[in-house]
């Protein structure tokens, strides 16, 4: 299945095999079909689709394939891993995103690119200044369609595809589910075969979904003593950025090794934060949901849920940054003993939620236990000090000593 061009390639970067989805897309894509595939995180989901649309592209014939993503990191993560692709066929990429400066995307534009990867703000705003041309499109890919077709985000995304020709061919790839993913003809006035292999797919390592139940306000405690494990490096999702920011300052207060990744940054802040904890030079890297989303962090070892997700979706896309192509990895969430209950309900269906503990320097499923008569012997022994301090010692009275004036001895007698 994989093209001899790209043979080299592929084993050069330590692939096997290929995934159930890039087995199920591979034909469709190469003969033009439209196609929905939905495979688990870590999958390979971006090789499933690149590969065969490489195939089709043809070097100096302007923009044949249009990849949109939701994030800036993912857009240039994408692009950095099709890049040793479209180099072996002599086909360039560029990755067009808000955040990062504008000229200096319109001047990398002039070299023509056949392959971009966009996220669609920054891709309408070039198209709608004439410097992105779409006539020559034959492909355009939706990655994360779970997110980029929500409510909030659906008509931008169809305002893309308004701009290419009436015949282009559409890829979506997500996940998860949701209700749009099932009415993709209606929205976008084609038909489309849908590929869901998350049931066959066994690319996912040996994740462990853990739960460390303590109060909210010492949440910033437990992440700071794992923090201190050894070989514990973690992604740690917040559900807003002021939660975020106001944890950073603890930690770094407290001399932990954290960054932070936020809309608020600009893109090369964000790849530096990336790059810190890829090569470990952090332990912790503090993110929003949006921030994170689709980020491909080689052997990530955990993932650290200091935010309860708000939904399914929510934590199946946060738990698929760990145990990616067959790594193990470790899913840790913090909350109080109602929110365990929540998350056991939320995922029931999906994983397996364990209760663990933060004991000796590791993390364990194993409950402490006390022993009987240390923990009599510390009853006794503080039931004995507070009684000592409750009831004070009595004060023994002595008689005062008078010494008379001999002097006036018997002076006001009468």
């Amino acid at each position: 299945m994989i093209n001899p061009i790209f043979a080299p390639i592929w084993q050069q970067l330590g692939f096997q095999a290929p995934t159930a989805i890039q087995k199920a897309v591979y034909h469709p894509l190469k003969t033009n079909a439209s196609v929905l595939g939905i495979a688990p995180t870590g999958s390979g989901k971006t090789l499933a689709y690149t590969l065969p649309l490489l195939e089709k592209l043809m070097p100096r014939a302007g923009l044949q394939l249009l990849i949109l993503v939701p994030t800036q990191e993912l857009a240039v993560q994408e692009r950095t891993a099709i890049q040793p692709f479209t180099k072996a066929v002599e086909l360039k990429i560029q990755a067009i995103v808000g955040g990062a400066n504008i000229r200096r995307q319109i001047e990398r534009l002039k070299q023509k690119p056949e392959v971009i990867v966009a996220t669609p703000g920054r891709l309408l705003e070039l198209i709608d200044r004439r410097k992105v041309k779409m006539h020559t499109l034959q492909t355009i890919v939706i990655d994360e369609a779970d997110q980029l077709l929500t409510v909030d985000s659906r008509e931008t995304i169809r305002d893309v595809v308004r701009r290419a020709p009436g015949e282009t061919q559409l890829g979506f790839f997500s996940a998860t589910k949701i209700p749009i993913l099932d009415e993709l003809p209606k929205w976008f006035a084609v038909p489309v075969t849908t590929y869901d292999v998350r049931q066959q797919d066994t690319s996912a390592g040996a994740v462990q979904h853990l739960f460390v139940a303590s109060p909210i306000r010492k949440r910033v405690d437990i992440l700071r003593k794992a923090s201190h494990l050894a070989d514990f490096y973690a992604l740690v999702f917040f559900n807003t950025a002021a939660e975020l920011e106001k944890v950073a300052q603890v930690l770094q207060h407290q001399h932990v090794k954290v960054a932070v990744l936020d809309g608020s940054l600009r893109q090369t802040e964000r790849e530096q934060a990336l790059k810190a904890l890829r090569e470990k030079q952090i332990k912790l890297l503090l993110s929003t949901d949006v921030a994170g989303r689709g980020l491909d962090i080689t052997d990530l070892p955990a993932v650290v849920n200091y935010d309860l997700p708000v939904d399914l979706t929510t934590y199946v896309h946060r738990a698929g940054r760990t145990g990616r192509m067959g790594a193990a990895g470790l899913v840790l969430t913090l909350g109080n003993e109602r929110q365990f209950r929540d998350l056991k309900q939320l995922v029931r269906e999906h994983y397996q939620v364990k209760r663990a503990y933060l004991v000796a320097g590791q993390i364990t499923t194993q409950k402490p236990v006390q022993h009987e008569k240390t923990s009599q012997y510390n009853q006794s022994t503080a039931k004995n000090k507070r009684t000592s301090q409750q009831i004070p010692a009595k004060r023994q009275s002595r008689k005062k000593k008078r010494q008379r004036n001999q002097l006036n001895k018997g002076k006001h007698r009468k």
